[in-house]
């Protein structure tokens, strides 16, 4: 293994004159050192490409190609910063994050070229890593060698956007030493080895695949494969073939793993471990069970300022021990939190109470936002990092997500978490993937509703809310939109934001349960504009078609 480097430049110095292939995609391998100095060249352009006096910035707008990873270490040699570009923002949204990010560089390739047509993009040089103009500036770099000694920890590698959901995406400051100590931290949690393959299979420009694939890979020497694009019916072969022993994973990537055709042979793969964000007991349970992996549930922003990591003993549902600092306090004030209480089978009992926003009231490695100090004082509040997310905690200190604050419902008068409804709703047998949130109410504040995809059944479904001990009694949805598929980000995390705009007016079928009524019954344009209206919640086309039977109304 790797000594322990201070800086992600002297990882990548430290694969120089090793030999065993080190990356692997479609049909291209390199080895390390292969990697190290294709790295050591793209530094060495980078240098004489950038104007004098320019923040030392490039933005990515590429796939996980090996690109990626090269501008990485490249960008670690030459001490400058990568900004992930997100493919999926368009116009001006786009040239904003390329802009307000100082970049003087931009790498694409073709692919992603169209995306750039008709934006202003001033000062910025575009290099298209797929074109033999690329080609013949990086040549005359061929013989260069990694040299880390420019590099310091202080030094800015990355700039990674957050999701945006309230307002224009954040770039996050990640220093070479933060990105370093995270590898070597996953490396010895994780005991990884330097023959292990680390398969990259979400999207590069998003923190998780850095810190937690690419940077222990790196600190313990393990190769790293690369997917182009996340596929889960592509997930078990690429892993047979390339030999994977650890992958990672954000949002519904799991669930769509599992909704894949299951063979008598899924077991037979040499994954060993998968760490991720967002998978759930239940479908964790459901991977180890169908391919003989663990999944090990991990909680850590791309900001740094609080991590939460599983260690032997955490009960089945937590994500891990509260280390000293952090706390869980009131999302509407600075008192903390009971401890959470549960009945005999484990269901969280008094969930008004114990969940709260998790802070960190000890030291902390966040780096601050570039360029906002209106966000950085946002999360620096009280003296204390507050990370904007849900948890609760046990009698032994235990941690429990339970969302984000902006995921919060707030019914009569009452905060509800909708993680945990989301637990809960996960049970039903018809669901494949369940997704809760708000919709205005001009009386309760919000009203719950329900994303499911799957074999939704009305009667069925309503028989097994009762049947729930630990839905509280303002939890039930009060509307149920079937999808065929549930909408996600390019991070494949839930996109809540389009759903809570889209609420119940939309082409979806729509089950509503009014007030005080059991049964639920097929929503009607009549109903929108007559016992619904005062909502005037946005419109997404209406409320499509009649309604159907009430058995496979999904399928219709």
């Amino acid at each position: 293994m790797e000594s322990r480097a201070r800086t992600v430049a002297e990882l990548v110095a430290g694969r120089w004159g090793d030999h065993r292939p080190g990356l692997w995609f479609e049909e291209r391998t390199l080895t390390h050192h292969e990697t190290a100095a294709g790295a050591a060249a793209r530094a060495a352009l980078l240098a004489d490409l950038l104007p004098a006096g320019a923040e030392p910035h490039i933005g990515v707008l590429l796939d996980n190609t090996p690109e990626y990873p090269l501008w990485l270490a490249a960008a670690a040699l030459a001490g400058a910063a990568v900004a992930g570009i997100n493919p999926t923002r368009r116009g001006p949204e786009l040239a904003r994050d390329i802009l307000h990010t100082d970049c003087r560089i931009l790498l694409t390739d073709s692919t992603r070229l169209p995306l750039l047509a008709g934006l202003e993009l001033p000062g910025v040089r575009v290099l298209l890593t797929d074109s033999q103009e690329y080609d013949d500036l990086l040549a005359p770099y061929a013989d260069a060698h990694p040299d880390a000694s420019r590099a310091t920890p202080d030094d800015r590698l990355l700039l990674c956007f957050t999701s945006g959901s309230t307002g224009a995406p954040k770039a996050a400051i990640c220093s070479q030493g933060r990105l370093a100590a995270a590898g070597h931290s996953l490396v010895s949690h994780f005991g990884v080895r330097p023959d292990d393959v680390h398969y990259i299979c979400m999207p590069m420009f998003h923190g998780n695949a850095v810190i937690a694939d690419w940077a222990p890979a790196l600190a313990a020497g393990a190769g790293v494969a690369l997917r182009r694009r996340f596929s889960a019916s592509g997930f078990l072969a690429d892993v047979r073939r390339y030999g994977a022993t650890y992958f990672t994973y954000v949002g519904r990537a799991v669930q769509y793993i599992l909704a894949t055709e299951e063979r008598p042979d899924d077991r037979d793969n040499p994954l060993r471990l998968g760490f991720g964000t967002e998978a759930g007991a239940v479908d964790a349970a459901a991977f180890e069970r169908r391919y003989g992996v663990r999944l090990v549930e991990g909680y850590g922003s791309s900001e740094g300022g609080a991590a939460v990591q599983w260690t032997p003993g955490t009960p089945a549902g937590a994500v891990g021990p509260a280390t000293p600092g952090l706390a869980i306090l009131e999302p509407d004030g600075g008192k903390e939190c009971p401890a959470a209480e549960f009945d005999g089978a484990g269901r969280l009992l008094n969930g008004e109470q114990s969940i709260g926003e998790l802070v960190n009231r000890g030291p902390n490695p966040f780096e601050g936002y570039w360029r906002n100090p209106e966000a950085d004082a946002a999360r620096l509040r009280d003296g204390a990092y507050r990370t904007g997310d849900l948890f609760y905690r046990d009698a032994d200190g235990f941690l429990y997500f339970a969302g984000r604050m902006d995921d919060r419902l707030r019914v009569d008068s009452e905060n509800l978490a909708a993680a945990v409804i989301e637990n809960i709703l996960a049970r039903y047998e018809g669901a494949d993937a369940v997704a809760v949130y708000a919709v205005p109410d001009p009386v309760t504040g919000d009203q719950v509703m329900a994303a499911i995809s799957g074999d939704f059944d009305p009667l069925d479904f309503a028989e097994f809310l009762v049947a729930q001990p630990d839905l509280g009694t303002k939890m039930a949805p009060g509307f149920v939109r079937v999808v065929e598929r549930m909408p996600v980000t390019a991070t494949n995390k839930i996109h809540r934001a389009k759903l809570r705009k889209e609420g119940f007016r939309c082409a979806d079928p729509v089950w509503w349960r009014p007030t005080g009524e059991y049964a639920y019954r097929r929503l009607t344009q009549a109903d929108v504009e007559g016992p619904l209206a005062p909502t005037r919640g946005p419109a997404c086309g209406g409320v499509g078609g009649e309604a159907p039977t009430a058995r496979g109304a999904a399928a219709q």
